[in-house]
């Protein structure tokens, strides 16, 4: 198919129809199901109305879904079941997160450096950031809405912020002989790097949070603080109407009825698996350049059960709690597999494309950061996905900046253009993992998080493009 407007249905049904229902698997699936028809229109075919066979297979039968079945479903939904079941993250919460949260504000500040702490990357530390300071942030009526955005605004943003992770090498593989200033990998690293200070989106959206976690943002937007207000003064967590992804208990419910009384908490039961996590995750990657992180993710749980046997929990009582843990994410599994399938549909139909090539090369030089960031802001909306944005934005855009300017600057506020972006779609679109696993860990309903989160993410976005287009001012 070549790119056209009609490559835009599916993702316009699929979100469009989750912001007016609210409901996220039929959403999906609707826009799965016009992304057949509009393949069957397009080409005359009508074995592309069979969707199970022209999206959903290809998508669900490939390595990088099992690694998501492993990864979130069984791992983590089982090392939460753990925790449940051995109070190790109550116990957390109690003694080591009450000793620095003492409020909402300040629980709230826990929260956000977690989330830098926690930084390789969006998936992960939405994950580790949500499951480890929840508890704290309950305990002080902090709003799932306003956790989620933390948590969320701290995962991607502040991953090409501070990128001591695998996010330089791809990219680096993605622009690498492209212009004359990336000659070979390791230039391009370093550009990236270099181009940091020109990604005004990942700044302000940090800066944002932390500003938000200590209560003195001037402006939440009216959803988020109604969020808030509601939180204080009832002490509901939840819209009235709000349907989590992740069902999670009350904390005092879970400390009394879920745990054996012979089974005493212990700051062991937290520690040994976020420690063989982060240790097996991080360290083979600086020292060696390998990543580890599913494998991490398996010894992770392997260390809880471990740990529990160790101290005496009985192994029927270990299965229970793995088992209850995996029960426990099938909805958000689901929506995982819609959101990874409505990506195979977004590049069968070629929508990042059709969204690159309607810029054409006729904008003014000055324009073009802007441009690139509202460019990229859309792809990764439409399609879910930063990396995504990045494998299609990247090797066009770079070109197009040395085309239009060859100024190593100019070129550098447009990377980091590119970079911010991509990121905004990636934390916010309903249909981005990162997005389902920010509102799954936290205990929000998909769609609140996201729509409290749009206003503020927004504002960001605005100061980043502006910033942009001041910085293509002053270095042309």
């Amino acid at each position: 198919m070549e790119p056209s407007v009609t490559s835009l249905i599916p993702a316009a049904v699929a979100i469009g129809l989750a912001f007016v229902t609210r409901q996220v698997v039929p959403s999906l699936f609707l826009g799965i199901v016009a992304g057949g028809l509009v393949m069957f229109f397009e080409t005359g075919d009508v074995a592309q109305l069979n969707v199970l066979r022209t999206f959903f297979l290809p998508a669900l039968g490939t390595t990088a879904f099992a690694k998501i079945l492993l990864v979130y479903l069984w791992c983590l939904g089982g090392l939460i079941g753990m925790w449940e079941k051995t109070g190790g993250a109550i116990h957390f919460a109690n003694s080591i997160g009450a000793r620095f949260a003492k409020s909402s504000r300040s629980s709230m500040f826990f929260a956000w450096l977690v989330g830098v702490v926690f930084h390789q990357g969006g998936t992960v530390s939405t994950v580790l950031a949500g499951t480890t300071v929840k508890p704290v942030t309950d305990k002080h009526r902090v709003a799932h809405e306003e956790l989620a955005y933390v948590v969320d605004s701290t995962a991607s943003p502040i991953a090409t912020v501070l990128p001591f992770n695998a996010w330089p090498g791809f990219v680096a593989a993605l622009v690498v002989g492209t212009i004359p200033l990336f000659p070979d990998e390791n230039a391009a690293t370093l550009f990236f790097f270099d181009s940091i200070k020109f990604n005004f989106y990942g700044m302000f959206a940090v800066l944002g949070t932390l500003l938000f976690a200590l209560g003195v943002l001037p402006w939440v937007g009216p959803g988020m603080a109604r969020a808030r207000d509601r939180a204080r003064s009832t002490g509901k967590l939840d819209a009235p109407d709000a349907r989590p992804l992740l069902q999670t208990k009350d904390p005092a419910i879970v400390a009394t009825d879920n745990r054996d009384d012979y089974y005493p908490p212990s700051l062991w039961d937290f520690f040994v698996p976020i420690g063989v996590l982060l240790s097996l995750a991080i360290v083979p990657y600086v020292l060696l350049d390998v990543d580890f992180i599913n494998e991490a993710f398996v010894c992770c749980l392997l260390s809880a059960m471990l740990v529990a046997r160790i101290r005496g929990m009985r192994m029927t009582d270990i299965l229970d709690g793995f088992i209850d843990g995996c029960k426990s994410m099938t909805i958000g599994a689901i929506v995982l597999a819609l959101a990874v399938t409505i990506g195979t549909v977004a590049r069968e139909l070629h929508t990042a494309d059709y969204l690159v090539a309607i810029i054409g090369s006729s904008f003014p030089a000055l324009a073009l950061p802007a441009v690139l960031t509202v460019l990229c802001m859309g792809i990764a909306f439409s399609c879910g996905t930063s990396f995504g944005t990045y494998a299609v934005v990247f090797p066009v855009a770079m070109p197009l900046a040395w085309a239009i300017s060859p100024d190593p600057a100019f070129v550098s506020v447009c990377f980091g253009a590119v970079l911010g972006g991509a990121v905004f779609g990636d934390q916010c679109s309903p249909i981005s993992d990162t997005t389902i696993l920010s509102s799954m860990f936290t205990g929000c309903d998909l769609m609140d998080h996201v729509k409290t989160q749009l206003p503020l993410a927004l504002t960001a976005a605005t100061f980043g493009a502006a910033l942009s287009t001041l910085s293509a001012y002053l270095v042309m």
